[in-house]
């Protein structure tokens, strides 16, 4: 590995906790699964760690197949992260649906334990850093939902908790409840980008009262805040593959409109487009880390590269929110 590996990352503190997280994680939502080639994922792995990225963002449905994502995460621990375990932040999740039958999915604490312990197996560890919630289930109590999550900790297979995808009033609620069990919510995922700002619809200010990072999720809204669709859909795009998560729908004139509209104010900025777009949902979004996906090495190398220049100018801002709005 990279000895000069933590001399160019940021890293920033995670609500009120003492936890670090890269400005940058990397998460295995896609092109780690059953389907994807491994030496690949191998290499995008040891690329991110050796630029400093030291999370890695799991949950127990990636795949394609469910469950794969972790058994080939588990299998590189063994592997090309042996003796690294205390260098890396591993954090999984539970929610959607993942086996059949009516405890497969949702909050309930038969449910999220059940998972974890799962997991654990899958990965070949005794304990993930992060545990979330990944999504609010409206049919079970919150309060058995992060009892759940408070266990989980005082078991010892996780080490800090958090939710994901859950709105203002869940966000407030599940804080409460958690601070009063003595578990504190150390973290929040959002769906956070410059073309899905809900988090600035009072989430954020929420957040920072309840001293909980933010770590977005689709900070490049799936790939839409790149280069690649200026002009027409690669082949080699989530949209063109059958497992992609990104409908084509999403791709219309306005859209592409405003795209190249950003992408000309990134290139004044010396950067690309998803160079830009990293470090504004970083600024903007005052987040604690973003969450990329990639399906190449050289994707996160130009990634990382976004931090060499975080600084906007009043003018670029103003620019960014009129193509924007």
């Amino acid at each position: 590995m990279n000895s000069n590996r933590y001399d160019n990352m940021k890293y920033n503190k995670t609500g009120n906790s003492g936890l670090l997280l890269p400005a940058i994680s990397l998460g295995l939502w896609n092109n780690f699964g059953s389907v994807d080639v491994y030496d690949n994922m191998v290499d995008m792995a040891k690329t991110a760690f050796n630029l400093g990225i030291t999370h890695f963002d799991l949950a127990n449905n990636y795949g394609p197949v469910p469950g794969s994502a972790e058994e080939n995460f588990g299998r590189m621990l063994k592997t090309t992260f042996d003796g690294y375990r205390d260098e890396l932040v591993i954090s999984s999740k539970a929610g959607y649906r993942m086996w059949a039958g009516p405890y497969g999915e949702w909050g309930s604490r038969k449910y999220l334990i059940s998972s974890l312990d799962q997991s654990l197996k899958r990965m070949g560890l005794e304990y993930v850093d992060i545990f979330y919630s990944h999504r609010f289930d409206p049919n079970t109590p919150l309060e058995e939902t992060m009892g759940a999550l408070d266990s989980i900790v005082k078991q010892g297979k996780a080490l800090y908790v958090g939710i994901s995808s859950y709105n203002v009033e869940q966000t407030q609620m599940a804080s409460d409840i958690l601070n009063k069990l003595g578990t504190p919510c150390v973290i929040h995922q959002p769906n956070y980008n410059m073309l899905n700002r809900t988090l600035e619809n009072g989430l954020s200010d929420v957040l920072e009262q309840k001293g909980i990072g933010i770590i977005a999720f689709c900070p490049l809204a799936q790939g839409l805040l790149t280069d690649k669709y200026l002009t027409d859909i690669p082949a080699d795009s989530r949209i063109a593959k059958p497992t992609g998560t990104l409908n084509s729908n999403a791709i219309t004139p306005q859209i592409i409109e405003k795209l190249n509209k950003l992408n000309l104010i990134a290139q004044r900025r010396g950067q690309s487009l998803a160079q830009m777009a990293l470090v504004w949902a970083l600024e903007v979004g005052k987040l604690t880390s973003v969450l990329i996906g990639a399906s190449k090495s050289k994707q996160i190398v130009e990634n990382v590269k976004a931090l060499d220049n975080m600084q906007f100018t009043k003018q670029e801002l103003s620019e960014i929110e009129e193509v924007l709005k």
